[in-house]
Order: structure tokens, then C-alpha cells, then sequence
């Protein structure tokens, strides 16, 4: 099933080296229909560009799939970003109903999935999309590490 999410893992990947060469935090996502495989939609973070602490580039993706399926409900598809969602976004995944959230790295310090308030364990999330986990071979992590090494060096 991994090998499925391979092409989509590469977009989102490449929207993610977008966004670090417009000094946005590297972070891809990708929509896809579970059934045919097709890209429904697919951000990268916008957050400086747009002047927005909420423009993840999984928050970007979930409103350019609902207007794009004219549905709030993303019923039947999934999402694959390069990094683990936030807690903000891991709620608005589950709002949108997608059927599995597949990303590659983990965030320990500001994840909300398998790290922080781990929001699909909590009884007041409402719907569970499966949760997968992609090898990427660390390459998600070490572009972050190098966007933020780069930060700190100018800092």
C-alpha cells in the first residue's frame, strides 16, 4: 500500500522545496481519491507569502479540495504531507473526514498526530482517519533541519 503513496510522497515533497526556496517553512501536502488515485489538490505552507499563522499547507490543500469538490466532507480521500500535521491541522483533517493521513516526518516538538495532544486519541475527535506512516528515508526531516539551521545561523 506504501508503494501507492510513492508519486504523491515525491509532489508533495517538491512543493515542499518550493516553499523553502520562498523562505516558508518546507512543508508539501497532497489530496488524493482513495478509489482512483487522481490529485484532487495539493499546497505547500504559505504562511509568510500570505501573512496567515494558518496557512499550512494542509489547512491550503483541505480548502482548495472542499471548493474544488464543492463538499466540506472530503469523504473518500487522503492526504499525504511531509510532515506530521499539526494539532490544528490534524483537527481540521478529521473535520474533513479523510480516510487516512500519510506523512514522513515526525514533529516531537509541535505534532499533533503521534506527538503533543495526539488529537485522533481524544474523545472529542469524531472521526480517525488511519494514520501512516511513510519512509522517506529521512529526506522531509533534513530539509526542515536545514531551513531551520539556516534560520539560526541569520538569527
Amino acid at each position: 500500500m506504501i508503494d501507492n503513496y510513492q508519486i504523491f510522497y515525491d509532489f508533495a515533497y517538491e512543493l515542499a522545496k518550493l516553499a523553502y526556496s520562498l523562505d516558508e517553512v518546507p512543508v508539501g501536502s497532497v489530496i488524493i481519491y482513495d478509489r482512483t488515485h487522481e490529485v484532487v489538490s495539493s499546497s505547500y505552507n504559505q504562511m509568510k507569502s500570505n501573512k496567515s499563522s494558518i496557512d499550512h499547507a494542509e489547512i491550503l490543500a483541505l480548502r482548495l479540495a472542499m471548493s474544488r469538490l464543492g463538499n466540506e466532507r472530503l469523504n473518500g480521500c487522503s492526504m499525504i504531507s511531509t510532515l506530521e500535521p499539526c494539532p490544528m491541522c490534524a483537527q481540521a483533517i478529521s473535520f474533513a473526514r479523510l480516510s487516512n493521513i500519510i506523512f514522513s516526518a515526525s514533529d516531537p516538538k509541535s505534532g499533533g498526530v503521534i506527538h503533543g495532544p495526539k488529537i485522533f486519541e481524544s474523545s472529542s475527535c469524531h472521526h480517525k482517519p488511519n494514520v501512516i506512516r511513510f519512509n522517506d528515508n529521512d529526506k522531509s526531516k533534513k530539509l526542515l533541519q536545514k531551513f531551520f539551521k539556516s534560520k539560526r545561523k541569520k538569527g
